[in-house]
């Protein structure tokens, strides 16, 4: 590396011989050493640290007059293995030249093969070589070790905590999940207070019941309710039409138990069963009269056999008169209180209940949109009886097997077709309601209690809506006269 290779005086970095340079005068022999002249004796080498074999002549060191100083530098570093310079440290070191080579110190080396000089690079004056860092050697830490370590530290332990924890919470019986928020306060829609819509359902319920009715052409299915403590039940008089006198309830809870007809009245469809269990509980009767358009309520029963059902809704409308029917029976008639409520075949002779949880009709039947032959379901059209005419009825079928029908006397033959409308009277019986009060035939009847008379059906169902011995006040017209009087209604003599 870096070194010329000579031998025999060549020079091949200019492609010729080099002619030794003269030697002065006085000079004597050459010198030996690498640079062997052409016919020079080659003479053994003493080998380094050794001193002068026996027999040899000792080679000369140092400079030699009359040649160039050497252009190598000191001593090669290479050690005494290596075929370069001579050792440092070695015999006359100090003295010993580049030139020199301890590979010519070698007693086995063939003195004819040539010599390799190895010139070490030159270091600049005042240049420091780089340091070399041991990768391995332990370092100082930095910053970021310093701040890995307490962020590392934090993580174990919070990972150690929670592994505890959950082991504890697991010995504990507490392994399940969590779920939801803290609990928080009730709202007030939420906690059911006795005046609420699910406060009334949950007091009326255990006092409505299924009721089913064996029949020739199999069961006939409906609702009702406990209207007394030893077992009368209120249902409708179309739910137990054409039975064979075999009924059943079904409680609220499930449970059921045989009942047996007390009797029924087909105009105003109410019917009367009863039941023997102890323990029953009647329901509270309100006043139908009291209601107002808009009043909130509660339809229950068993629509298409899905008993314990409740259903929402307002009052709609008050004394639409109903006439209703199934062809060949009787004819029906009653002043109803409508409702938006759902009501579906099933939920007839249920109670119909107020925002206070008191009955105040018995459901009926609903108007439907529905083709002949077809089933009809709620549209928001159903229709209740009133309570207080269906009370009425009621105790006179407890009491007599049979109830009365409210009459005033007197028999419409249709509107009048004119301005102010009005029924006209076809015939007034003598000595009746209506002929007591002064009412003759051709009068026009326009109102009864401020209700108006707008067809036949309205006078005989708003009459049937009071008790017989009420008294009415009657807005007539008689020519161009109009006129009020007041009529004591009465029972029928049937």
């Amino acid at each position: 590396m870096g070194g010329t290779d000579v031998t025999d005086g060549w020079d091949w970095r200019r492609g010729g011989e080099t002619p030794a340079p003269a030697r002065p005068p006085g000079a004597g022999a050459p010198p030996v050493g690498p640079p062997t002249m052409p016919g020079a004796d080659r003479t053994p080498l003493a080998s380094p640290g050794s001193g002068p074999a026996p027999g040899w002549p000792a080679s000369p060191v140092g400079p030699t007059p009359g040649w160039p100083a050497s252009p190598v530098g000191p001593a090669s570093p290479v050690g005494p293995a290596s075929y370069g310079a001579q050792a440092a440290g070695g015999p006359n070191s100090a003295d010993a030249s580049a030139w020199w080579s301890d590979a010519l110190a070698d007693p086995w080396r063939d003195p004819a093969a040539p010599t390799a000089v190895v010139v070490p690079g030159v270091v600049a004056p005042g240049a420091e070589p780089e340091p070399v860092t041991d990768p391995d050697a332990p370092g100082r830490p930095t910053l970021r070790h310093l701040l890995l370590i307490p962020v590392i530290t934090a993580l174990l332990a919070g990972t150690l905590g929670g592994a505890l924890g959950y082991a504890f919470a697991v010995r504990g019986g507490a392994g399940a999940a969590i779920l939801g928020g803290a609990p928080a306060e009730v709202p007030a829609l939420a906690q059911r207070k006795p005046e609420s819509l699910a406060g009334v359902a949950e007091r009326v319920l255990p006092s409505v019941v299924t009721v089913r009715v064996s029949s020739l052409g199999g069961t006939s299915e409906g609702s009702g309710f406990v209207a007394t403590a030893d077992g009368h039940v209120i249902t409708n008089d179309h739910v137990v039409a054409g039975g064979t006198g075999k009924a059943s309830v079904v409680f609220n809870d499930g449970s059921t138990a045989p009942a047996t007809i007390v009797g029924q009245d087909a105009e105003s469809d109410i019917a009367v069963i009863k039941v023997s269990r102890p323990g029953l509980r009647p329901v509270e009767f309100g006043d139908s009269d009291a209601l107002a358009v808009g009043d909130p309520v509660l339809a229950i029963g068993s629509p298409l056999s899905l008993a314990n059902t409740v259903t929402a809704g307002i009052v709609s409308a008050l004394d639409r008169t109903m006439q209703a029917g199934e062809p060949g029976g009787p004819v029906r008639y009653y002043a109803a209180i409508q409702t938006d409520a759902a009501v579906n075949h099933g939920n007839s002779g249920g109670p119909l209940v107020d925002g206070a949880g008191r009955v105040v009709g018995v459901n009926s039947t609903i108007k439907s949109l529905v083709a002949e032959g077809q089933e009809a379901g709620n549209i928001g059209l159903a229709f209740a009886i009133p309570i207080n005419q269906a009370k009425r009825v009621t105790q006179d079928i407890i009491g007599t097997g049979k109830a009365r029908r409210t009459v005033i006397g007197a028999r419409a033959d249709g509107p009048t077709g004119v301005v102010g409308g009005g029924l006209r009277l076809a015939e007034v019986e003598p000595s009746g309601p209506a002929d007591g009060a002064g009412l003759k035939v051709g009068d026009v009847i326009l109102k009864i209690n401020g209700r108006p008379m707008t067809e036949p059906t309205d006078l005989t169902a708003l009459v049937r809506k009071y008790a017989p011995g009420s008294v009415v006040t009657v807005e007539y017209r008689r020519g161009s006269a109009r006129q009020n009087t007041s009529v004591t209604l009465a029972a029928d003599a049937k």
